[in-house]
């Protein structure tokens, strides 16, 4: 690939054509990029924005990874500080994908959308972007799953005094009117955005969701360190009877701000945050909730006792040495929990609905979507020969749409990808057929 292509902002994707095109440059097709540049298949990444956009641009201001920083291993370039088991902060993160592009100087084109991708007749596919249109015998989707932010249809009802902002949109307590927030959601997003705001003075109320948690340290080590030792992360989704409910799965809520702790929505409460169960209705300025935000606390709870008796069964067959510990106990009770909210009586002036994102695979024209639109594959490659995914949640383990296993899997594809090259390339020496339409033949 000529000089110019190297990392170069809105140019050379008119007209042309690659062996390979990686859609997405954040961290999974930056990995992509990296495995194939090693195996000597030539492409191109188109990225949307800029590298490091969905960190720099959908994170808070104190926003840090809830991993250690040990975990972060893109090929070739893994964590190079020096506080391995500390927590880069948001802009950090940007500095670590900006180092990474430098570090091996990725055929990447900044600033430029891809709005439609299909297979044209001949075999090749074509894709229309804001700078013309290109061609590739191969593509990788490497956009991950969190495309579009998603606040539920209720949020319509609340007054139009109320200010509403999805959790992506957030940035510090000061961006928000004075007054008391309601967040909506105790995901990873809404239960350190709570925390946020709860320690800048704010008056927080909670919606309580069933999502898990997770102690940030036992026994004297993080539990990821526990939980890497014992295998964990290296577990395939093959290894699950219900692979689609694991991929469904919500992530455990901790947090590593100031160095990682746990967050214990109990503890909240017990100063001064109103928690509430599940968000049901929206009748002007009332709210009301489902009666279970018990149940959702003591699940949380559940899960984050039962990893430490993961833990402790581990370190007993293996004789590790380990402090002990003493067990979790609730420092707080709900007690005729509230089923109802007014939010001018409350003093509400804000929302934040931490309530996820949803896919939007619409550019996309091929036939490898399920009926919840979520992209049928086995290891990132899909029916559709020469069309693949890479950094979806639980891809082919916990790690796969993270910095810990994103390049693993990007290796994969790249072997794979390599392969069917090379079948295109004698298939296309031996019968004459076109290389285009060679290369959509299957592999194995």
């Amino acid at each position: 690939m000529p000089e110019s292509y190297f990392h170069v902002r809105g140019a050379h994707v008119r007209g042309a054509h690659f062996p390979v095109a990686v859609v997405g440059g954040g961290q999974a097709g930056l990995s992509m990029s990296y495995c194939l540049r090693r195996r000597g298949v030539e492409h191109i990444v188109i990225e949307a924005n800029r590298v490091g956009h969905e960190w720099r641009e959908r994170r808070w201001d104190s926003f840090c990874l809830v991993t250690p920083n040990w975990q972060c291993k893109l090929p070739g370039f893994p964590y190079q500080g020096d506080d391995p088991d500390g927590f880069m902060v948001r802009d950090e993160i940007v500095r670590y994908l900006e180092d990474y592009v430098a570090f091996f100087r990725p055929p990447l084109v900044e600033g430029v959308t891809v709005t439609r991708l299909r297979r044209a007749a001949s075999g090749v596919f074509e894709l229309t972007t804001s700078d013309g249109d290109c061609t590739a015998d191969q593509v990788v989707v490497a956009t991950g799953p969190y495309h579009a932010p998603s606040v539920p249809r209720m949020a319509e009802r609340l007054p139009d005094g109320i200010h509403q902002i999805h959790s992506s949109h957030y940035r510090a307590p000061a961006q928000l009117p004075e007054g008391g927030v309601l967040v909506v959601g105790t995901g990873q997003s809404g239960c350190q955005i709570a925390e946020d705001l709860h320690l800048a003075g704010r008056q927080v109320h909670l919606a309580v969701g069933s999502a898990p948690r997770v102690a940030r340290f036992y026994r004297g080590r993080d539990c990821v360190a526990w939980l890497d030792d014992m295998g964990h992360y290296t577990r395939t989704i093959d290894e699950f009877d219900e692979a689609d409910a694991v991929r469904m799965r919500v992530n455990h809520y901790v947090t590593g701000r100031d160095g990682g702790r746990d967050i214990d929505l109990r503890a909240f409460a017990r100063d001064g945050m109103r928690l509430y169960g599940r968000l049901t209705t929206i009748r002007g300025t009332t709210l009301e909730f489902a009666d279970d935000l018990k149940a959702n606390l003591d699940h949380a709870d559940a899960v984050a006792e039962g990893i430490k008796d993961a833990i402790d069964a581990y370190i007993e067959a293996r004789g590790v040495p380990a402090p002990v510990e003493p067990r979790y106990v609730p420092v707080w009770e709900p007690s005729g929990q509230p089923g109802r909210l007014d939010l001018a009586a409350a003093g509400i002036t804000s929302v934040v609905w931490s309530t996820g994102f949803r896919r939007d695979h619409r550019w996309i024209e091929a036939p490898v979507f399920d009926g919840r639109g979520y992209p049928m594959h086995w290891r990132g490659v899909t029916s559709a020969p020469g069309l693949h995914f890479l950094g979806l949640p639980w891809q082919h383990s916990w790690g796969s749409g993270r910095f810990e296993a994103v390049g693993r899997d990007a290796e994969f594809l790249a072997g794979h990808i390599d392969a069917a090259r090379r079948t295109a390339d004698v298939c296309s020496t031996l019968t004459g057929a076109p290389l285009e339409l060679a290369s959509a033949l299957p592999v194995g």
